[in-house]
């Protein structure tokens, strides 16, 4: 009987081994194909003719001085001799970095589409693989085909991926072997090739030093958020096309509201816009559909959570107590909206609109910021005895602040003010303890403050409640009636451009 099957298996293998053989043989065949690229001859990454990227100049708006920089590079694509006959040499690499959604992939196709050049767009992640050898292949094959193309310009899209300092341990990584074919390829350029790699990446400080160096990556151009003007020529380049009632709409305003938001961003609202407009049928797109576009941006989808009365009453002082620190603390910030219905994991918010952009602020500013923050959490404690885990969000600021105002911006008292936060060596004992009080120090004599205030205005506190509770959305005009005749506390009247939104979020409960 053993022997039966014996020969039956031997039979089986027989006859059928060829045919599974082969079919692994297939297998592995199509496995190459599909990563090494044994296939007919493609294009290495998405090619696009300049003559039809269509990203002209003028839907680039934000950021003039960087695209006063790439004019050169257009220039000298179009017309290279005005720049060689004086012995220049157009830019190997340009390293467009900054926060995601500023406009760095623009801008490329943009100087890739005034230029003329063909331009080469791939991913850097596109380059790294399992296989040894595959992404510096690949590398080759990019440069390989942009040179036989020229003009072009290659641009790599998050260089990070690929071009992250190497790990300096005694093997070869794939990720290495790949970041030394782009340095053999950016060096391997001749004087007279017409071709441009740019790269853009979220984050130029996790980049390796050779990319950066003089002869790669030329030049290095920060791509920040828009500033106010900036950000109004953007909201007209994307709202260029779309029915406005101009009797209504202030892109100005809006421009106002939309502090430190990037171009992306700016995209997203106008859109939203439009579809506000759409859901009620309308012909034009009103400034209430900017309004309510900025507020879904901000601060996420409105929903109806249902609350119980005790909830909704702790919530309306939470809320009532942000919105009566913010007159008192941000003169010049002044509010404009404060509401207990939820949007996004916020129960309620209150909402400001900052006068102009600052880039910086003074220690008693952020003070008052903090102030502002924690009194929510104070109006909880002197109207209900207790506090709740609604002032999660607001304490996870107020100690991200006081942690920079000690460890990065010197702001501390003491000797302790005049040294920086120590990254490449270990604080001794001594300095954590000093600069964690004088943190503690920060947060708790703000709370003490806003504590005080809120004592001070506990009767503007119970009708700023009472209209929440009746009303869950308040305007400006609305604070400043029930507030009356109420004169700002602050020693820093001034303090704008901080953060917009103050929110109510439930944090976790302890385990």
């Amino acid at each position: 009987m053993v022997g039966h099957w014996f020969h039956a298996a031997a039979d089986f293998a027989l006859t059928y081994m060829p045919l599974a053989f082969l079919l692994l043989i297939a297998v592995m065949v199509w496995l190459l194909w599909k990563t090494v690229g044994i296939m007919p001859r493609t294009t290495p990454a998405n090619m696009i003719q300049g003559s039809k990227s269509r990203t002209s100049w003028s839907e680039v708006a934000g950021v003039e001085e960087v695209r006063g920089e790439l004019m050169e590079v257009v220039d000298f694509m179009r017309d290279p001799k005005r720049f060689e006959r004086l012995g220049a040499k157009v830019p190997k690499g340009l390293l467009l970095y900054g926060p995601p959604g500023t406009g760095k992939t623009l801008l490329a196709k943009a100087v890739a589409f005034e230029s003329g050049a063909n331009f080469y767009s791939a991913s850097a992640s596109s380059f790294v693989e399992m296989f040894a050898g595959l992404g510096a292949a690949r590398i080759r094959k990019l440069f390989n085909e942009a040179r036989k193309n020229a003009p072009a310009i290659i641009f790599i899209d998050e260089l990070d991926a690929v071009g992250a300092q190497r790990s300096g341990h005694g093997f070869n990584r794939e990720q290495d072997q790949t970041l030394n074919q782009l340095l053999v390829e950016l060096d391997g350029f001749e004087g007279a090739e017409q071709v441009v790699v740019m790269g853009a990446s979220n984050r130029i400080q996790d980049l390796d030093p050779a990319l950066l160096r003089p002869g790669r990556f030329d030049r290095q151009l920060l791509v920040p958020p828009p500033d106010l003007a900036g950000r109004e020529a953007i909201l007209r380049v994307h709202t260029r096309g779309k029915p406005l009632n101009i009797d209504d709409v202030d892109l100005a305003t809006v421009a106002r509201q939309t502090s430190g938001l990037t171009g992306a961003e700016l995209a997203n609202i106008c859109n939203e816009a439009a579809i506000s407009a759409g859901r009620r049928s309308d012909l034009t797109i009103d400034q209430k559909d900017f309004d309510w576009a900025l507020e879904r941006v901000v601060a996420g989808l409105q929903q109806r959570k249902v609350l119980t009365e005790k909830e909704r009453r702790i919530l309306a002082y939470h809320e009532g107590g942000h919105a009566l620190m913010s007159h008192l603390m941000n003169e010049l910030s002044p509010l404009q909206k404060v509401t207990i219905v939820a949007r996004g994991d916020a129960l309620g918010y209150t909402y400001h609109l900052p006068e102009e952009d600052r880039y910086l602020h003074t220690k008693e500013e952020l003070i008052d910021w903090m102030i502002v923050t924690l009194a929510g959490r104070a109006s909880e404690e002197v109207v209900f005895g207790h506090v709740t885990n609604g002032a999660a969000n607001d304490l996870e600021k107020v100690t991200s602040l006081a942690r920079s105002m000690v460890f990065e911006w010197g702001m501390s008292e003491g000797a302790s003010s005049r040294t920086m936060r120590a990254d490449n060596y270990a604080l001794s004992e001594e300095t954590k303890r000093l600069r964690d009080s004088e943190q503690a120090r920060l947060t708790d004599g703000a709370y003490e403050e806003s504590l005080r205030l809120i004592k001070k205005h506990r009767a503007s506190l119970d009708r700023l409640a009472a209209a929440l509770l009746e009303k869950e959305t308040l305007v400006r005009e609305d604070v400043l009636e029930i507030l009356g005749g109420i004169e700002p506390e602050s020693r820093a009247s001034d303090a704008v451009g901080v953060p917009q939104v103050v929110a109510a979020r439930p944090g976790s409960l302890p385990a």
